[in-house]
């Protein structure tokens, strides 16, 4: 598939003129023209650029991608090795970002989702279309450690829990990686519990001032299926060979 084409697919997909994001989502750095080999990952470093190279793909799909709002202009140091790397050997850098966090079938809030068994979702912002936050339910009540022990088993990565009162869960809100002040939100609403990927010094005193279950999931951790299953429909649509490679990140 060309390059271009595959680019037009996924931001109407993903619907990118939905979203005022950080950094550009879509094609980033444009490489060969025709892609048949594509590397997917949770965030363009070094090291995924590396395997990309060896394992001689024309693309690299991620969420986190180049080209941060606030971030210096210049192309020195480690933003230069990364581009020169890809530019020098041809591969194109496709990233999406917040149309990726959001997206109802393969966005990171809706596939975290599916391996909780969170049923009955729904935006936890209903007034807004873009909300990035989720709210659903557990279809019977879980303990508060055995929800510890739920995300462990499918993140493969303990979550830091701040107790918020409760036995048990029923109402569950999330947002993966970054989005631990959706917290406030949830908690107004009287839910549960809610995950995200990070944590911040205040959401502790929200956690348990509000009387909210917090998890801290890790960023990486929670945002690893959306790109994933982004992947896995390219390969299906586009007769492409895409490959996941988990990069790892303790945070």
């Amino acid at each position: 598939m060309k390059n271009r084409k595959l680019a037009n697919k996924l931001d109407q997909l993903l619907e990118i003129h939905q979203f005022k994001d950080y950094s550009p989502n879509g094609l980033q750095i444009e490489g060969n023209e025709s892609i048949t080999k594509i590397i997917t990952g949770v965030t363009a470093s070094q090291a995924l650029i590396d395997i990309a190279i060896a394992k001689k793909a024309d693309a690299i799909l991620v969420h986190h991608g180049f080209f941060w709002n606030g971030e210096a202009q210049q192309i020195v140091g480690m933003k230069y090795k990364r581009i020169k790397a890809l530019i020098e050997n041809g591969i194109n850098l496709y990233a999406y970002h917040l149309p990726l966090d959001a997206h109802p079938q393969l966005g990171n809030n809706a596939q975290l989702a599916q391996r909780l068994d969170i049923i009955d979702r729904r935006p936890l912002e209903p007034w807004d279309k873009r909300s990035l936050g989720r709210v659903g339910k557990f279809e019977q009540a879980i303990s508060v450690d055995d929800l510890s022990k739920r995300i462990a088993l499918q993140l493969g990565r303990t979550p830091l829990h701040i107790a918020g009162g409760h036995k048990e869960i029923k109402t569950i809100a999330w947002c993966t990686g970054g989005g631990q002040d959706y917290i406030n939100i949830a908690a107004e609403q009287g839910i549960d519990a809610f995950i995200s990927g990070e944590i911040s010094e205040r959401t502790v005193h929200v956690a348990k001032e509000m009387g909210i279950e917090y998890y801290a999931a890790g960023h990486h951790a929670t945002e690893r299926y959306g790109i994933k299953a982004l992947g896995e429909w390219i390969a299906e649509e586009c007769d492409i060979n895409v490959e996941f490679v988990d990069v790892d990140n303790p945070v």
